[in-house]
């Protein structure tokens, strides 16, 4: 008498459709976990972001960071130089000068959603960050998120104010 030994088919088959059902129950977890990491992080970039144009503003006499021709390179000029109390950059301090302010940051953050550094005064796609040179205030850019499969990240920035008007 000879024993074969080894599983069935209907066994193989079992244990195969367990791990398609715990696949389709903890795939979503992740996919929903990587998109609030996302968000989170662009909360937290964009509330840096406003934080510094704020101490910007303390520092020039409740002026924002002015911008010029082309929004980015003013923006970023002034945000990652020294200046002095009217705005004026340089690439060191100089307290002869006044040159005594920043800088603010040391680099633009990427946004999560297009990793874009960009900044310009309107949302479009590749922008990352939107700013308002009147106000001073900083917005995500979402022009690249699609409206119907992004509604509920766009509605998530949109409920927490990083949203332009």
């Amino acid at each position: 008498m000879r024993k074969n030994k080894g599983f069935t088919l209907v066994e193989i088959l079992i244990v195969v459709v367990i791990l398609g059902i715990l696949a389709a129950i903890v795939i979503p977890q992740f996919s929903d976990a990587s998109t609030q990491s996302k968000v989170s992080s662009c909360l937290s970039s964009l509330q840096s972001l406003r934080s510094q144009v704020q101490l910007y503003k303390i520092q020039h006499n409740d002026n924002p960071p002015s911008v010029g021709a082309f929004v980015e390179a003013t923006f970023i000029a002034q945000m990652e130089t020294y200046s002095d109390a009217s705005g004026t950059t340089a690439a060191a301090k100089n307290a002869a000068t006044g040159i005594i302010y920043g800088p603010y940051v040391q680099d633009i953050p990427d946004n999560p959603w297009n990793n874009s550094d960009s900044v310009a005064a309107a949302d479009a796609t590749t922008v990352g960050w939107v700013y308002d040179a009147t106000t001073g205030d900083v917005y995500i850019g979402i022009a690249d998120l699609d409206a119907v499969n992004d509604a509920e990240v766009i509605a998530s920035l949109t409920d927490a104010g990083a949203v332009a008007p």
